[in-house]
């Protein structure tokens, strides 16, 4: 096993989860519900697209990270581990800016002016269906999966290794769901982009 990384302060790290958790969720729910009305000279989709990239990295480190714990290879796995969550920083930044200039995009919106027509809902058929029930189950376990993933990495960090694999159970599916239904999502929302 590795040496803790970080002195044991269950206190502060709750409080820093905790408040880091609430924040981000703050600010993701709050810019959602707005849009910049700017025209920053470029395709603002390139973020949805950064973020199916970053999201895919994110599930293929968490894959790699698995497999590095079965072997036994802890410090790989630890820098793979965080790896993923730096990727899942960026990623928030990206999905951030994504949201604040792009709006929001319906699916089967083909002619993108924001009401989905008879028509429309049904040219975009079952799938319309499916995309919502991956959207209805990556959005909720996406904003609660942070505060997981936080006590997660801070259980490993301070050499609490029980702990940390208690939680391992529940982070690494939910991380890995929420990562791999990202790409999902924006592959089926991707061709009603404007």
């Amino acid at each position: 096993m590795l040496q803790p990384a970080l002195k044991k302060n269950d206190k502060k790290a709750r409080l820093f989860i905790y408040t880091v958790s609430v924040v981000v969720f703050a600010a993701v729910v709050f810019l959602s519900k707005y849009k910049l009305n700017v025209d920053p000279g470029f395709d603002v989709h390139v973020f949805a697209k950064i973020n199916a990239v970053l999201n895919t990295l994110v599930a293929i480190l968490l894959l790699a990270g698995l497999l590095l714990a079965k072997q036994k290879k802890y410090q790989l796995h630890k820098k793979i581990m965080l790896g993923a969550i730096l990727l899942s920083v960026l990623f928030l930044l990206s999905y951030i800016g994504h949201h604040l200039l792009a709006g929001d995009t319906k699916y089967g919106d083909i002619d993108h002016d924001g009401i989905l027509s008879v028509n429309e809902i049904a040219m975009a058929g079952k799938l319309r269906m499916l995309y919502y029930f991956i959207l209805i189950t990556h959005i909720p376990l996406a904003a609660v999966i942070l505060p997981f993933i936080l006590f997660t990495a801070y259980r490993a960090l301070t050499g609490e290794y029980d702990q940390h694999k208690k939680l391992v159970r529940i982070t690494w599916p939910v991380w890995f769901y929420v990562a791999l239904t990202g790409v999902i999502v924006y592959l089926m929302i991707s061709p009603y982009y404007y």
